[in-house]
């Protein structure tokens, strides 16, 4: 017997539907959503998997790399296009939209998305972490300009390189302005 497989993938489990080539549900279950787990799931199935549908998500892009490798033909589904088609479903729950992928997996209603490589994921993922520290520093200039401009302490235009020299200047000779380290 022919399968397909929707998956619906939360961060901790991941509602499984198996639905035939005649539409009818062969089984539902849930598994954890780790790589190892979900491979052991599919292959308890009654019958022959034709195809693995999920949603592209934060974590799909793991599992779609693992159960490649396991041998499964898996397939990446454009988020907005299932949101589009699950929002007709009367019910929303994880077991209803792991069946509703697995429909339209099963009727062809979807446009496949490509799954970036590791070392892409690896070089987005250093970009994104670089972002956010250059982010997080300017975050703590400003507020210690908008903390010395409450003393009538204005840092104006400084460079990156002059900008700790700048503050130590504005706040040096006065007792109350200087940054301590905490007592406690």
């Amino acid at each position: 017997m022919d399968l397909y497989i929707g998956l619906d993938v939360s961060l901790a489990s991941t509602a499984i539907c198996a639905v035939s080539a005649h539409g009818k549900v062969i089984k539902e279950t849930t598994a954890a959503s780790e790589p190892e787990e979900l491979v052991r799931a599919l292959r308890d199935l009654p019958g022959t998997v034709i195809g693995v549908g999920l949603e592209a998500g934060p974590l799909s892009q793991w599992l779609h790399h693992a159960l490649v490798e396991a041998g499964h033909d898996a397939f990446l589904m454009e988020t907005r296009q299932v949101k589009g088609a699950l929002k007709a479903m009367p019910n929303k729950t994880d077991r209803r939209d792991a069946e509703g992928i697995a429909r339209l997996l099963q009727m062809g209603w979807f446009r496949p998305v490509h799954r970036k490589s590791m070392s892409a994921q690896e070089t987005r993922a250093l970009l994104s972490a670089r972002k956010a520290i250059q982010q997080a520093l300017l975050n703590i200039e400003l507020s210690m300009r908008g903390i010395l401009r409450n003393f009538g302490l204005k840092l104006g235009n400084v460079s990156k390189g002059r900008y700790e020299i700048r503050v130590q200047e504005l706040v040096e000779g006065n007792p109350m302005r200087k940054l301590r380290p905490n007592p406690f």
